[in-house]
């Protein structure tokens, strides 16, 4: 059994995943896509080091900030940290925010293909020479048979379509038919799924709370550190909401208090994007609003 806590940014699942964790006898498997680089601390909410010590966490600190990490490898790692926690007995909560990510643990998923290095600077390349209409020619040559099956006019699809298709040497319908029936690393287990929610009045004021005590706490400085790691080479770090901003405002385009609202700003959006993914990509066994319900962290789940 696969027991999941869910729900969009500043929720509450950290503390409500670590009481349940310690009740329960249970490690905690991560599923934040940030989370797995090293340094990226104060803007992910990174549990800290005395959370780490009271439960143990798993698929936090993987790579440096200036690598790649792809939804693939973070699979593969979870399914062995998995393996290993309930090899010692003991229950797995997976918990975090990303919905592609959390995905994985309850169907196949496409994006799970391993894109080479290679191949993300070959199609950056032909996007910085000839934007969209340059892929929709690459991708029409590497897939000439059903390259249209894609929204030629969003490049968001279009991009990862084109480098699936070069990285497998398969069409889009070939990769879209394998997806659909492919076995997934979690497919054996039950799964419980929880998802928290609270109204977006209380979600906007847990966000400037938060940001408050991120700026506080020196994110500033962290990205600043970052910077000398080179994190601006991966966009998947240095464009996620926080860094992005603390950016900004080191090249001088905002000043302090332009940063911390911005910065509201743009997580209170991930939020209700994140709501949104929730309800039509998700199935739940139950869902607590925490604005008015009390929880008794035992109480999340039917263990077994």
């Amino acid at each position: 059994m696969l027991y999941i806590l869910t729900g969009p940014t500043a929720v509450g699942k950290t503390q409500l995943s670590l009481d349940w964790a310690v009740q329960a006898n249970a490690e905690i498997v991560s599923c934040d896509s940030l989370l797995c680089y090293r340094g990226m601390d104060i803007g992910t909410a990174k549990p800290s080091l005395a959370e780490q010590a009271r439960v143990p966490h798993h698929c936090i600190d993987l790579v440096e900030p200036s690598e790649r990490y792809s939804l693939g490898a973070f699979l593969e790692r979870a399914a062995e940290a998995v393996a290993d926690i309930l090899g010692r007995g003991r229950r797995v909560l997976v918990t975090g925010g990303s919905g592609f990510y959390l995905k994985g643990f309850v169907q196949p998923v496409v994006d799970a293909i391993v894109i080479p290095d290679g191949i993300h600077q070959q199609v950056e390349a032909i996007r910085a020479q000839g934007g969209l209409g340059a892929l929709v020619d690459a991708l029409r040559e590497v897939a000439p048979h059903d390259w249209d099956l894609i929204d030629t006019c969003n490049e968001r699809r279009v991009v990862p379509a084109l480098k699936r298709c070069l990285a497998t040497g398969k069409g889009v319908a070939e990769l879209r038919q394998q997806a659909s029936v492919a076995p997934y690393p979690f497919a054996e287990f039950e799964v419980q799924c929880v998802l928290l929610q609270r109204s977006l009045p209380s979600l906007q004021q847990r966000i400037s709370l938060r940001t408050r005590e991120m700026l506080e706490a020196g994110l500033i400085a962290e990205v600043q550190h970052l910077k000398g790691m080179g994190f601006e080479a991966n966009p998947s770090a240095a464009q996620s909401i926080g860094y992005r901003e603390c950016l900004a405002h080191l090249r001088g385009e905002m000043d302090r208090d332009g940063l911390e609202a911005a910065i509201n700003q743009n997580t209170l959006k991930l939020a209700k994007k994140q709501n949104k993914w929730f309800r039509h990509q998700m199935r739940f066994d139950r869902v607590v609003d925490l604005d008015t319900e009390s929880v008794d962290p035992k109480s999340l789940f039917v263990l077994s």
